[in-house]
């Protein structure tokens, strides 16, 4: 069925947006070439897409020839301000971006153990209010929220979870009544998986497996270019699976037993202190992250005792890590594990080189592991990913495209 004149200029002016959001600014002529449509076709668009303040002029190309295919167009950037939270056990992160996803502003602020629920959330709405208002006077249109813990995949909302402070839930809340804008809340794994696959250690791939290696530990479940959350959005509580070499099982309120308490951060200093490697941890942290540093760096040193103990506690972490990773490659197949996360990005293709060696040998499955490349700012940067989304699949969209009728 071939598409109606409007929807066929809603879906140009997408196809423009988009390739204007992934090339930046270009000519009417470029333009032509990309999208393939017919230059009247190309000279519509671009004046609709002016018209709805979308589109501007942004300079001219290097040619001296005159005429609309010397002038570059580029994405208003200010059109809307999106914000990104990354929500911690003792912490939050802001950053406030344009359009295109340039960072205007950010801050952190601590939350310690001892804040009450309420005055922890008006600290935090604070801090984002701020921060937007740094950023500029451009209101925000939408703010992306990374948070540890089960996000119902029906309704969206952060569940209740035990172990996890009580402001996690109730910020959410705030955010929704008090702001104007859209507000989307995820999994902070789920949004390191996001920001890995689009510009990271997993770029690319359609099917793969985040673990992430912080304070705790957590994994996310990509296949066929989807991510899969589970039938209570729980998919990847990687901390709970029961593995050899605990005391104990985990049970169902704590995952003390499970993968957690081998690959946990507590765990892993546990660890690093039976082979008398030793670090001091940045401010927010996970000590892992900074053990596993050292290691990385004293394997490539000049004392032979520092490699030798630095080589060994790397190896016993690999076991340990492999050990989840193995269950994972036997269930899923993903192909390509991340070691995302803080501690995983501080042991680089160092410790994923070791991690893939040992599960080789645990499974007939052929399996990669790479280390993450964004970090712990992966959730912040999923976050703004999923806000920047929502705001251009409204934005992009023209005012006479048709709307779906509900029966």
């Amino acid at each position: 069925m071939a598409a109606s004149p409007s929807t066929a200029r809603a879906i140009n002016d997408r196809l423009a947006l988009r390739l204007l959001q992934r090339e930046g600014p270009l000519t009417a002529g470029q333009l032509k070439t990309l999208t393939g449509l017919s230059r009247p076709t190309v000279a519509d668009l671009v004046e609709r897409l002016q018209d709805s303040g979308l589109v501007r002029v942004v300079g001219e190309t290097g040619d001296r020839r005159r005429g609309p295919n010397a002038r570059l167009y580029g994405i208003v950037a200010d059109r809307a301000h999106l914000a990104a939270l990354d929500v911690r056990t003792d912490s939050v992160s802001v950053v406030v971006a344009d359009l295109l996803g340039e960072t205007l502003a950010e801050a952190v602020l601590p939350i310690g153990s001892d804040t009450a629920t309420e005055a922890a959330v008006e600290r935090a709405v604070v801090l984002l209010e701020r921060t937007a208002g740094k950023a500029g006077t451009v209101p925000l249109h939408s703010v992306g929220i990374g948070a540890p813990g089960l996000v119902d995949p029906v309704s969206g909302e952060l569940r209740d979870s035990s172990g996890l402070p009580a402001w996690h839930r109730r910020l959410v809340a705030v955010l929704q009544a008090r702001l104007p804008a859209r507000v989307l809340v995820e999994n902070e794994t789920n949004l390191a998986a996001l920001a890995e696959q689009r510009l990271g250690a997993a770029r690319g791939q359609d099917t793969f497996v985040l673990l992430w290696l912080g304070h705790g530990v957590g994994a996310a479940v990509v296949l066929d270019g989807k991510l899969r959350r589970g039938a209570s959005g729980g998919a990847g509580e990687i901390g709970f699976l029961p593995v050899p070499g605990t005391s104990r099982l985990p049970s169902a309120v704590a995952c003390d037993g499970g993968f957690h308490t081998l690959a946990g951060s507590a765990g892993v200093a546990e660890l690093a202190e039976r082979y008398g490697v030793s670090a001091v941890p940045a401010p927010q942290e996970p000590p892992s992250a900074a053990l596993v540093r050292a290691a990385v760096r004293a394997v490539g040193g000049a004392s032979v005792g520092e490699v030798r103990s630095a080589g060994a506690f790397l190896d016993d972490l690999a076991e340990r890590l492999a050990l989840g990773a193995a269950a994972v490659s036997a269930v899923l197949d993903p192909g390509r594990i991340v070691l995302a996360g803080e501690a995983g990005h501080a042991g680089g293709e160092v410790l994923a080189a070791r991690v893939e060696d040992r599960l080789a040998t645990m499974s007939p499955l052929r399996t990669e592991v790479r280390a993450g490349a964004l970090g712990g700012a992966a959730v912040l940067r999923g976050a703004l990913l999923t806000a920047r989304e929502a705001a251009q699949d409204e934005l992009f969209a023209p005012h006479d495209e048709p709307r779906a009728r509900v029966l």
